[in-house]
């Protein structure tokens, strides 16, 4: 089955999902939602995101998330591998913590001309705990949910990475103490009101649309697609031949450069003599991993490492290894001096 595209461009604007594998609880005891948070603040810092809503809920995350840099999906990477292995270590197992792919749709942003979507999302994000019947109305205060960005905007609060005043001024309030306040009201009498529901219609589009905004904005994606623009990364099944080539071509690129520099360049008799975990092979799939996005399949095939299970184990424990840091340092020096 092909895989949902991956737009990434400056300033782009998502509602980005993420369920437990096989619907499990990944979030119910103190320490999990703030590892999750934890992690989300240290990719924040590195990847410059802000983080407009966003809610933990039992078995899945929603954040209405803003990269001012293409820059989602090596920070989810990062934001979903790390949280993963920690999760795993706190409950000392092993295997998938989130199930399948992330879900990431692009919405159109408070700037936009059509900012209706915009604040939607964030209503829709606030509103997860009234609809779980966790909080709001009957259920008491929903600013008294905890792991949301709500309470933070009632307080004014927040940690540097995330901000209120697109959505505020989405809704055509005040970014100070009051506008944060009404925003608030509003929100508590929509889940007093009728849970925190949505439309048939809108509920539909939030969870199955590959876009959210008008028209003009539908037509700007479909332009980086047919323009085939650069910041538009594609990777998997969906991507296309001509994409599909393209990534094979630059991984190609990055493979003889590295080959070289790290004298595995004997053609394949001296790539195939050495060991399929040495250093040098793993610091060059960690370096293709970074770089582009090529599977660990075509990795594991044109390095010779076996399977493609094996790679990801490898690329996992990289950082942990003294040698393999040397040889990717090197090849990521090398890269800079190319810029």
């Amino acid at each position: 089955m092909a895989r949902s595209l991956r737009f990434e461009y400056a300033g782009a604007v998502y509602h980005v999902m993420a369920r437990g594998d096989g619907g499990k609880a990944i979030f119910v005891v103190k320490d999990e939602p703030l590892l999750f948070l934890h992690r989300l603040g240290e990719v924040c810092r590195s990847c410059g995101w802000r983080v407009h809503a966003w809610t933990l809920m039992g078995n899945h995350f929603h954040l209405l998330l803003e990269t001012p840099e293409p820059n989602l999906v090596s920070g989810m990477r990062l934001l979903l591998g790390a949280f993963s292995q920690a999760w795993n270590r706190l409950h000392s197992r092993r295997g998938h913590v989130f199930q399948g792919r992330y879900k990431s749709v692009p919405v159109a942003g408070a700037g936009a001309g059509d900012a209706s979507q915009f604040k939607v999302v964030a209503d829709y994000i606030h509103l997860n705990a009234a609809r779980a019947g966790l909080a709001g109305g009957e259920h008491g205060k929903l600013v008294g949910y905890a792991w949301s960005s709500l309470p933070a905007y009632l307080s004014g609060k927040a940690p540097l990475w995330q901000v209120s005043d697109r959505v505020l001024a989405a809704h055509q309030l005040a970014t100070d103490a009051r506008g944060r306040l009404a925003y608030v009201d509003y929100l508590e009498a929509r889940a007093a009101e009728n849970g925190g529901k949505f439309s048939p219609e809108a509920s539909a589009a939030l969870r199955r649309g590959w876009y959210l905004g008008d028209e003009s904005f539908r037509d700007r994606l479909l332009a980086l697609v047919e323009k085939g623009n650069k910041a538009l990364r594609k990777g998997g099944s969906h991507s296309g031949k001509a994409v599909a080539a393209h990534g094979e071509r630059e991984a190609e690129r990055l493979v003889a450069v590295g080959l070289r520099e790290l004298e595995l360049c004997d053609e394949d008799e001296k790539l195939l003599s050495a060991r399929k975990g040495d250093p040098r092979k793993v610091a060059l799939a960690t370096l293709l991993r970074t770089h582009t996005s090529i599977s660990n399949q075509w990795i594991a095939k044109r390095l010779e490492m076996g399977h493609d299970r094996s790679v990801s184990r490898l690329i996992r424990q990289a950082a942990d290894h003294n040698e393999v840091r040397k040889h990717l340092q090197h090849l990521e020096q090398m890269l800079q001096c190319e810029d």
